[in-house]
């Protein structure tokens, strides 16, 4: 199987990297890629190359698939699937995992996922939606504080505000509509605050039909004690020992009533939870693998992602079997000095061949590049992504933290809490 994976992130890292251990995968491209893309031993033999290509364009991608016999595309970020990528692949008998743009709205617009939602009676926060501030202001005043301000489109993971005051909630409004997130805040939706813990549960949806892999939970805010701003996520482990098996087995439910609703999607659905005190409601729909939670989740993996991969990418659903590993995965972010506000660029990495020797222990790239002295430098706000396994939560998470320290770069930031909470467990959240 020739697989080309689209993206640059520490997301489709893991995703390339777990493919490569597939002796289905012959040969293996990434585009663009980052600096621990390229140079991936296969295990059906050679190594991964990284491809000058852009993911939004659809013809260059089609044209670069056809020339190089690919089997498969892999579609990593959100942007090129709400863009309509895959559908252009597709139309000219390209195998693609990814939903097509119809589906992709799911993302690519909150007010559509939640008419989706209240459609499919699938629970979720009360909403109303705006298009413009005066409306949107005398809503959130009449609903008060807390309350959760979202831009409508994508916004990179950062137009959410849950204002825990009403001029904090005011403030989200008049940063949406005067340009904050670009043509994403052009439309507003305004959520009850929902409350108790936060959790995902990615599946592999095809057919109609949803494969849950292992639940997963993130640590968004960029500061110790889960305060600061939202960022892309400062860490995540797997599984979440704060889950019953009653949440287990209604977010399983929930994630089967969501692809039971849309047969034509191909791909993987993210589905991020709030455990409220009446049962898991859904926060949002992704409609690909979430970042960082895909790192450690596939590390857990044992079945061959490639083929898993290409049954979800022609419909196959009886072909899918999965199997987890009983180990448990936590990663840690090492992020640039100022994110994710403004950050520096080009400072040389250290330490990555010294954590990876401790056992158990992956470093996925997230915003790295090599320089033209051939030195690993960041290139992004979160730049690594340390992944340990490990027989127990506690093993996991001490291992992470030794690799975390091998590694070294000018402005390095890191939260030291991440999973302190599932340590204390439900009581942590209340």
């Amino acid at each position: 199987m020739r697989i080309l994976v689209l993206g640059s992130g520490g997301r489709e890292h893991a995703i390339a990297w777990a493919l490569a251990k597939s002796p289905q995968a012959e040969a293996l491209w990434v585009a663009p890629g980052n600096g621990g893309t390229a140079g991936m031993p296969l295990a059906a033999g050679g190594a991964s190359e990284n491809v000058a290509l852009d993911p939004m364009d659809a013809a260059a991608v089609a044209l670069f698939a056809r020339e190089h016999g690919v089997d498969l595309v892999v579609i990593g970020p959100e942007a090129p699937l709400v863009a309509g990528v895959a559908d252009v692949l597709r139309e000219q008998g390209i195998a693609v995992y990814g939903p097509g743009q119809a589906e992709a709205m799911l993302e690519g617009s909150k007010e559509f996922a939640k008419r989706f939602m209240d459609d499919a009676c699938i629970p979720t926060a009360a909403y109303a939606a705006f298009e413009n501030a005066e409306d949107a202001l005398a809503y959130v005043r009449e609903q008060g504080a807390p309350i959760v301000v979202k831009a409508d489109g994508l916004a990179a993971g950062k137009g959410v505000v849950v204002a825990e005051t009403l001029a904090d909630a005011e403030d989200a409004v008049r940063a949406c509509f005067d340009g904050a997130f670009g043509d994403a805040g052009s439309r507003v939706v305004i959520e009850e605050c929902m409350t108790g813990p936060e959790c995902s549960m990615l599946s592999f949806v095809t057919d109609g039909k949803s494969f849950p892999m292992a639940p997963s939970q993130d640590h968004k805010r960029a500061y110790e004690g889960d305060t600061g701003p939202n960022t892309g996520g400062m860490g995540v482990y797997s599984p979440v020992p704060i889950v019953t098996d009653d949440e287990m087995a209604a977010m399983v439910s929930i994630m089967e009533t969501a692809a039971a609703a849309v047969p034509a999607y191909r791909g993987t659905l993210y589905g991020g939870f709030m455990l409220t005190p009446s049962g898991p409601r859904i926060v949002e729909y992704n409609v690909r693998f979430g970042d960082p939670e895909t790192q450690v989740v596939l590390p857990r993996l044992e079945s061959d992602l490639a083929e898993v991969m290409q049954a979800v990418a022609v419909g196959d659903a009886e072909a899918i079997e999965l199997d987890w590993s009983d180990q448990w995965a936590v990663a840690v972010v090492l992020a640039s000095a100022g994110y994710p506000g403004a950050y520096e660029k080009g400072k040389v990495i250290t330490g990555i061949e010294e954590a990876e020797a401790l056992d158990g222990v992956t470093v996925f790239h997230a915003g790295t590049a090599v320089s033209d002295a051939g030195e690993l430098v960041t290139a992004g706000g979160r730049v690594l992504n340390v992944v340990a396994l490990g027989d127990t939560f506690e093993a996991a998470r001490d291992r992470a933290y030794e690799a975390c320290d091998l590694i070294e770069f000018d402005g390095k930031q890191l939260r030291r809490d991440i999973g302190e909470r599932a340590l204390r467990g439900r009581s942590a959240w209340e």
